[in-house]
């Protein structure tokens, strides 16, 4: 016979809502918290020509100084319908005590990524500390990601990256709107 489980022992933590409290470290990107959606533009020297994408972006916490992170993009054709999955990508943004952040991020193609930046209110810029990749996976030396609280609604995302022998330039730029909160 089991026993009935006890009740949950960290209630006094969570909101009304059910979910944890945020930890006082995520003060800085308490803004970025939900679920974003939107559409951007991308290039790279190494594709044929500009395309267009769709992304959506999810910030969430278990009420530790962590924010999960989960992107996914398609690409877009000239209807403005997803052609295919473009990219998916997932991890932890870790704050620290100075507002510095360290992420870890990491796609199915093979690039695991550890990034080092700042955030301050609602914004958050993320430089390459190290890539590592497996043996098929492209390869790329850098990336540079921020992310800016335009308005408590959208939110613009802009990445540079170093890749297959090129320098550090522009790849992506994303208008995203707050899906949910």
């Amino acid at each position: 016979m089991f026993e009935p489980a006890p009740e949950y022992p960290y209630a006094e933590s969570l909101e009304a809502d059910g979910t944890p409290a945020p930890h006082p470290l995520l003060t800085p990107v308490l803004g970025l918290l939900g679920e974003w959606r939107g559409r951007g533009e991308g290039e790279y020297p190494t594709l044929d020509g500009d395309f267009a994408y769709a992304q959506e972006v999810r910030f969430s916490h278990d009420g530790r100084p962590f924010l999960r992170y989960e992107a996914r993009a398609w690409l877009l054709g000239e209807d403005d319908v997803p052609l295919r999955p473009a990219a998916r990508e997932s991890g932890w943004w870790r704050l620290q005590p100075d507002g510095r952040v360290e992420a870890l991020i990491t796609q199915p193609t093979g690039i695991a990524e550890i990034a080092v930046g700042q955030a301050a209110e609602g914004a958050v810029d993320l430089a390459t500390h190290q890539v590592a990749t497996t043996p098929t996976a492209k390869h790329v030396e850098a990336t540079r990601r921020r992310y800016t609280l335009t308005a408590p609604d959208t939110l613009t995302f802009v990445h540079d990256m170093a890749a297959v022998g090129r320098p550090l330039q522009h790849h992506l730029a994303a208008r995203l709107r707050r899906a949910k909160g």
